[in-house]
């Protein structure tokens, strides 16, 4: 990443045209040693979209939005968020940016040694530090009611099911007020009751909160659930690129494979 660069406002990550992509990425590349997992793979994410992307395992889903974040960093190719490229971006940039991104991991990845209560305040207190502990536990409240668990304040995750625990990461998520939020197998490890109820959120979340996300997923359910438009990965490309019922309909063996 460059080194020298002119420090990036807050405020400038945030402004954007309501009619322009809030994500666009122009040939993205990434290998791991010789195995090349993403092969000059260009996308949009528009304002307010939920925009399902579908694959087989291996097929690049979680190397894309990881590549988006920089958790990972990409061989080659841009990536415009907020139309700042993350490729080019200082370390103290990038975090300004990823202000504005939630990230849902697949395994939801909360902190075992910490209360649910505590796993919700831990991100405001580092990034929104003009709250109060009134104001902060007036957003954990909130996020906890929107996510249906407002009586799991004080339990640690080992005392929630799958189920709670993913509904948890959730609201961490959405604590912060993110613009962007990218989904990793948003109901992986789910019963279909579970996942189904996971689905609903992602699509009130994005109703609530006006935001715009990514969601990974080879679940058919959830896709056919939440997506405003589906991206399918094929061998590290775009295959496909449409709405649900283009897939539906379609006659391809690939996308059948998939639509059963």
């Amino acid at each position: 990443m460059k080194t020298e660069q002119t420090e990036l406002p807050v405020e400038d990550t945030v402004q954007i045209d309501p009619n322009d992509p809030i994500i666009e990425i122009t040939k993205l590349c990434k290998s791991f040693g010789t195995q090349q997992v993403l092969k000059d793979l260009s996308l949009k994410l528009y304002n307010g979209e939920n925009l399902v992307v579908l694959g087989k395992s291996g097929s690049g889903k979680s190397v894309l939005i990881k590549c988006i974040v920089g958790l990972l960093r990409s061989d080659s190719g841009t990536i415009q968020v907020f139309n700042h490229d993350v490729t080019a971006l200082t370390v103290k940039e990038l975090g300004k940016v990823r202000q504005e991104i939630g990230f849902l991991f697949q395994s939801g990845a909360l902190y075992d040694s910490m209360t649910v209560k505590q796993n919700l305040e831990f991100p405001l207190i580092r990034l929104k530090t003009e709250l109060s502990e009134k104001d902060r536990n007036v957003k954990i409240e909130e996020v906890l009611e929107n996510v249906g668990l407002s009586d799991a304040l004080y339990k640690m995750p080992s005392q929630l099911s799958g189920g709670m625990r993913k509904r948890i990461s959730l609201a961490r998520t959405i604590v912060v007020d993110p613009k962007i939020i990218l989904y990793d197998e948003p109901t992986t490890g789910l019963d279909p009751v579970t996942s189904d109820e996971i689905s609903v959120l992602i699509n009130d979340i994005q109703k609530k909160y006006k935001t715009s996300s990514i969601i990974i997923t080879h679940d058919i359910e959830c896709a056919r659930a939440t997506a405003d438009r589906l991206i399918m990965l094929q061998n590290g490309q775009i295959y496909a690129d449409g709405d649900i019922d283009g897939y539906e309909n379609s006659k391809d063996k690939v996308i059948k494979a998939f639509f059963k």
